[in-house]
């Protein structure tokens, strides 16, 4: 039993069959040439297993969200990537989830399901040329000068509230100092301190902060925090 996020006010049904296989295609839910929509999805949760239909959307900005809904007709949103993951059988075997301790078990929840056939491995996709990897580095335990350029501007999903967090890709990183180290790409959260900075793609910036492993993704490996003393350079 889990904490459903109910959708927030009115969201897009679909109209029709058509607008629907549309978009499960763009979340990559079923395959490009599939000619019928798949109507069940596999929903893994906290160890079970729930069949749960796609009903419609949110947006939020440039984001999406799907809505769906178990057996028992409760509305629920997740990421559509985060959904697709669920589709592999090896979704959860690999991954440790950590709640929050407040987080009640409510009544009328969802009733999970056993795993069966449905539960199929996504397609391989062609692989994308590698990009540059810098070898790890020895990170500083204190705070430390950076230069960095601002790459783009993103969100992260976060797996354990199923929210996105917005944040900063930056590029051409280095710690500066006696011996200054090129780290390449990093990321950091966008924190209200740094949108008043009100920063742009391609700003140069020089700040104070503590660099730390935390993956973002296969490519980019290391985390800023607490970014301060910004200097910014507009593009």
């Amino acid at each position: 039993m889990f904490t459903t996020i109910p959708p927030k006010g009115d969201f897009f049904p679909f109209d029709n069959e058509e607008e629907y296989i549309r978009k499960v295609k763009e979340w990559g839910l079923i395959s490009a040439s599939a000619k019928s929509p798949k109507k069940e999805f596999l929903y893994k949760r906290q160890g079970s297993v729930y069949t749960v239909a796609i009903e419609g959307y949110q947006t939020s900005g440039s984001h999406e969200t799907a809505v769906v809904s178990f057996a028992n007709d409760v509305l629920h949103c997740v990421h559509p990537a985060y959904l697709k993951e669920m589709q592999s059988g090896s979704f959860g075997k690999e991954v440790l989830f950590v709640l929050d301790e407040q987080e009640a078990a409510e009544s009328g929840g969802p009733e999970p399901v056993k795993e069966g056939k449905a539960a199929k491995s996504p397609k391989k996709k062609e692989a994308k040329p590698k990009k540059k990897q810098l070898p790890a580095i020895e990170l500083p335990a204190e705070k430390v000068s950076f230069t960095a350029a601002i790459q783009e501007f993103s969100t992260k999903y976060n797996h354990f509230n199923e929210t996105e967090e917005e944040i900063i890709i930056f590029k051409d990183v280095i710690i500066t100092g006696d011996s200054p180290v090129e780290v390449g790409e990093a990321w950091c959260g966008y924190s209200k301190t740094l949108k008043k900075l009100e920063l742009g793609p391609e700003d140069q910036l020089t700040f104070d902060g503590k660099i730390v492993d935390r993956k973002l993704n296969k490519d980019i490996r290391y985390k800023i925090n607490n970014p301060s003393k910004l200097q910014v350079e507009k593009a």
